[in-house]
This record gives structure tokens, C-alpha cells and sequence, in this order.
């Protein structure tokens, strides 16, 4: 590998992070340095951005230890066979690094992940070390969220839960074919088998904290995962089962879906095209949908084309299931409960709670429940109100263009 200033690495490695989407700062732990003592600080508002529930924007030196990797995984661009241009990070380095940037103010926190070199131990001892020297050796208190190997050894992986806020294990594709055949150097048991472990130590750790207030933390602010959509043939349906699967079976704060992207001298088992980036989309609605709109999976799965397994494009999830399961409504406003007010297309948690809230002390119309939503048309075929009965639009055959958004409100995020 020829020799290359810190300057150089950064812009490779950084660049090579940017397919990783499984990076957030919520959730954790509350820890400053003012006063004073420490260095860093998991508060504030803040190179890569995250957002927390609360619209806050975290700054986060998001970067790979080395994009150098012994496993060749088809769908990933730093994979053994791939001609790019490689890079390696000392554990120093990154310490070195984040520490200066946080100094200037850029960042809050580091996101760090790596291809493997050597051997998963190896690679899994470098990744501690970087987060153990900022805690121990600098007392940085800011955010922390390493990328663990399931390969590695065990006692390795706990180690990363002691030092960061968050920890990662990416079961990569949401079937255990699909792995197989893209990634044969990778066992989906020994990722579960990873992840059960994690979730153990969490439990075990905050039933300790609440008894001994000694007791060290360990991964305050949970565990993650990743799914590459689009590289493999699971549908849409499958996702969700996976996902779904995963959040009971882990206790994950959060399953993050990112569209698989055609890479240079792509292995021929790989799609030529991109799926749409409205699919990534339109899944992080479904898991929101499951996640605090109280939907189950199979609900969630039923929105989807019964022959082809995948959610429409044009409209959310939410919509497309109330369009599907028209005998549920129209649901009434001053009546209805919590549970059924959530199914309600355009209505979202804070709009049926204002409504709960509200319709203690008087009965609602339809204007009441337009200055919560931002488009009334979406609501009206779906609710009774006071005033307001939806008889002609309940009953129209051709409800779904009267309620899809405006074609150019679906465009791609990123377009191509």
C-alpha cells in the first residue's frame, strides 16, 4: 500500500463510509464536559449528519479504520476483488483525529466502522482500542458508535459495548439465501448469534445499573442493523418480515434499509440498475408504521402488491393499506380510539393525540382536523367529523387518485 498523508486517507475512507446508513447518535446516555472535566459532550446540536427523534442534528466524524477487506461480498465496493484504492487508519490516527476535529467544533462524535484486515479479532481489537484510548486515555465523553464483527470473538465485541454508545451488526441482506449467495463468507447464525449476545448484555447491564449504581454501562444507547435493498430478490414483504423479526427477537432501536448501488467491475450475480431510491423510502415508512403507529407486520406486508410482494411508489404504506382495507373506515374523529385514529391516512401521532386531547371538551369538525394535518383531501374520504360525512367519497371506486399526492411531490430524493 503506498504511503499516504492523513489528508489523503481521510478523503478514501470517509468516501468509503458513505454506504454505510446505520448511523445515528439517539438514544443514549447524557454526558458533558463542562465544568471542566472531560473532554466532549453527547449534547448539543451540531463530516456526516445524524438526526435524532427530536430534530436535533448531530455531527459525526463518520469514516472506515481501512476499506481494505480479506471477505469478497459481491454487493460491497470495498470487497477483496474490487479495484479501488486502498487506505488504512492506525487506531492513533483516528483517535488523533477525532479528537482535533472535535476541537474545532466540526463534529459531536465518531461513527466508525471497517472492512476486515488480517483476521476479524484483529480488526475487531483495533476498533476497541480506537474507542478505549478516547474514553480512558482522553476522557471523551462524546458519541461513540462502532461497527462490531460478528466473527470475532466474543469477549471482543463486549468490549466495543463498554466503550460506545451504540454498537452495529450488520445482517447485511434480509434472507438467509440471499446472504449465501452474495456473501458465502458470512454465516447469518453467527450474526444472530452475535446480536442475541449483545441484546443479553444490555439487559444484564441495565438490570445491574438500576441496583448498583457502579455497575459500568454498556451500550446506553442500544444496537442497530443494516439491510442492503434491491441487491437480492427479497420483496418488499420479505424485508419487513425480517425487520420486524429482528426488533422483537433483539430488541434493535433501529433497523436501517439502504438501496444497493451498482459499483465499479460489479460481479455478475448483481443487478445492473439500482432499485428506486422511493423503495429505501417507502420501507423506512413501513417500519415507522410498525415501530409507533401500532401496525403489525402482517398488516404492514398486506399493503404490499399481492402478486409481487412490494410496496406501491406512489403512495405511503399507510395510505396504500387504507385504500386496501376500505371496510375499516370511515372512522369517527369524536368516537374512534387511539388505535384506529392511527390508520387514519394523514393523521400522525401528534395530530391523533391533540385530537384525543381535544375532543375531551367539545366535538370536532373537519376544520378542527385540518390544522392538524397538512392535506385535509387525504383525510376527508377516511373520517366522520361533526358536520362531515364522507358518503359519496366512502363509496367511489376511484378513491386513489383523489387522495395519491401530486406526481411531482414523488420524485427521488437523490436522483440519479
Amino acid at each position: 500500500m503506498a504511503q499516504l498523508d492523513t489528508r489523503e486517507k481521510l478523503a478514501i475512507l470517509a468516501d468509503a463510509a458513505k454506504y454505510d446508513a446505520s448511523c445515528s447518535s439517539s438514544g443514549t446516555s447524557k454526558r458533558k464536559s463542562s465544568g471542566g472535566k472531560g473532554l466532549g459532550s453527547t449534547e448539543g446540536s451540531g463530516i456526516c449528519h445524524a438526526y435524532a427523534p427530536d430534530g436535533r442534528c448531530i455531527s459525526l466524524l463518520k469514516i472506515l479504520l481501512t476499506n481494505s477487506c480479506i471477505f469478497d461480498c459481491h454487493y460491497c465496493i470495498n470487497r477483496r476483488s474490487s479495484n479501488v484504492r486502498r487506505a488504512r487508519f492506525t487506531a492513533q490516527e483516528v483517535v488523533a483525529l477525532t479528537l482535533s476535529f472535535y476541537r474545532r467544533n466540526y463534529i459531536e462524535g465518531l461513527f466508525l466502522s471497517s472492512g476486515i484486515i488480517r483476521s476479524s479479532n484483529y480488526t475487531m481489537e483495533q476498533l476497541v482500542e480506537v474507542a478505549r484510548s478516547l474514553r480512558e486515555d482522553h476522557d471523551f465523553r462524546g458519541y461513540i458508535h462502532l461497527k462490531t464483527i460478528p466473527d470475532a470473538d466474543p469477549e471482543l465485541v463486549h468490549q466495543a459495548g463498554l466503550y460506545a454508545d451504540r454498537v452495529s451488526i450488520n445482517v447485511e441482506l434480509p434472507t438467509v439465501g440471499g446472504l449465501t449467495r452474495l456473501a458465502p463468507e458470512k454465516s447469518a447464525t453467527r450474526i444472530e448469534d452475535a446480536m442475541g449476545e449483545m441484546k443479553t448484555a444490555i439487559i444484564d447491564t441495565a438490570d445491574a445499573k438500576k441496583r448498583y449504581k457502579s455497575a459500568p454501562r454498556f451500550a446506553p444507547a442500544g444496537q442497530s442493523t443494516q439491510m442492503i435493498v434491491g441487491a437480492d430478490a427479497a420483496t418488499d414483504g420479505d424485508i419487513v418480515g425480517k425487520a420486524a423479526s429482528l426488533y422483537g427477537r433483539f430488541g434493535l432501536r433501529r433497523v436501517y434499509y439502504s438501496a444497493f448501488s451498482p459499483i465499479p467491475d460489479a460481479s455478475a450475480v448483481l443487478p445492473l440498475q439500482r432499485p428506486p431510491l422511493m423503495r429505501e423510502h417507502r420501507l423506512y415508512q413501513s417500519d415507522w408504521l410498525m415501530r409507533f403507529y401500532d401496525y403489525r407486520p402482517d398488516e404492514v406486508a398486506a399493503a404490499a402488491d399481492d402478486a409481487t410482494g412490494m410496496l406501491p411508489l406512489d403512495i405511503d404504506p399507510k395510505l396504500a393499506w387504507a385504500l386496501k382495507f376500505r371496510d375499516r373506515f370511515p372512522v369517527d374523529v369524536n368516537r374512534a380510539p387511539r388505535e384506529d385514529l392511527l390508520r387514519v391516512p394523514g393523521l400522525g401521532v401528534k395530530a391523533v393525540h391533540s385530537i384525543l386531547s381535544a375532543r375531551r371538551w367539545r366535538r370536532l369538525s373537519l376544520e378542527d382536523v385540518a390544522r392538524l394535518t397538512v392535506s385535509v383531501a387525504k383525510v376527508r374520504p377516511f373520517l366522520i367529523a361533526d358536520g362531515w360525512r364522507p358518503v359519496a367519497l366512502a363509496d367511489r371506486a376511484d378513491l386513489r387518485p383523489l387522495v395519491a399526492p401530486k406526481r411531482e411531490t414523488q420524485l427521488e430524493l437523490f436522483a440519479a
